[in-house]
């Protein structure tokens, strides 16, 4: 800047005015241009804290996607083994062999099981009410997480709709049917029945009438088929999230 004033002074000195309005002119220039690279190195700077929060949230997303499909995996296997006992129970009804297989319609009381896919969607949310959403708009990756998540809505309401009949189901049988008979064979061992008065054959027949209620087969026979269709939904959500944990590690690579 001394340098700066020291010319300026000798031009005005020297009553060079041309020269000293290009000087004056070449100056600003300078300044203009210094201003520029400021700012450039500022949205630089600010672009990689940017990227790198953005990182942190797809991370974290990918994380909780994997934890998804491993739990949708876990479903899978369990619906899948009652979905085959099922089946086997409702092909046992149309061939009227019910009493044949009395240890495979005590099998299918799993159906009764509830169970729930309970996705980690933080990541999502926290992303979603961020300042950084905005940067993965209309990208494949924000079609992919959408697809996701309505899948995962269209996923509970299935859950809940079926958990909540075969909760209807068993409430009704609570009221027509005495289940202590078969809740003592259920959680007792073998030997300890044998010490009781009731025989084993009383035990057996509680379960054949138990199994021949029409709640009781309402709920094998939808298990039997809809059980299909939830593994089919499962399988398109570990689709849907391979593709995600893909895409969010060709975005975090970068």
């Amino acid at each position: 800047m001394k340098l700066f004033r020291k010319i300026r002074h000798k031009l005005i000195l020297d009553n060079k005015k041309t020269q000293y309005f290009k000087y004056a002119l070449g100056e600003i220039v300078l300044v203009v241009i210094g201003i520029l690279i400021a700012l450039q190195i500022n949205n630089w700077n600010q672009s990689i804290k940017d990227k790198k929060s953005l990182d942190e949230y797809l991370i974290k997303i990918k994380s909780h996607t994997s934890e998804d499909i491993e739990q949708l995996g876990e479903l899978k296997k369990g619906r899948k083994q009652i979905a085959d006992i099922c089946k086997k129970a409702r092909n046992s009804i149309l061939n009227k062999t019910e009493k044949e297989n009395l240890f495979l319609f005590m099998a299918s009381g799993y159906a009764f099981t509830d169970f729930y896919f309970k996705p980690n969607s933080g990541g999502y949310e926290s992303l979603k009410s961020s300042e950084y959403y905005g940067k993965i708009n209309n990208t494949n990756l924000d079609s992919l997480l959408a697809k996701y998540h309505g899948l995962v809505d269209v996923i509970a309401e299935n859950e809940r709709s079926y958990n909540e009949f075969t909760v209807h189901q068993e409430n009704y049988l609570d009221t027509q049917f005495d289940r202590s008979l078969i809740l003592a064979s259920a959680f007792m061992s073998r030997d300890s029945l044998s010490t009781k008065a009731t025989p084993q054959s009383e035990y057996d027949q509680a379960f054949i009438e138990y199994t021949a209620k029409p709640a009781y087969r309402n709920v094998i026979s939808l298990a039997a088929w809809q059980f299909d269709t939830m593994i089919d939904q499962y399988n398109q959500l570990i689709q849907l999230g391979h593709q995600i944990i893909n895409e969010i590690d060709a975005i975090t690579e970068d």
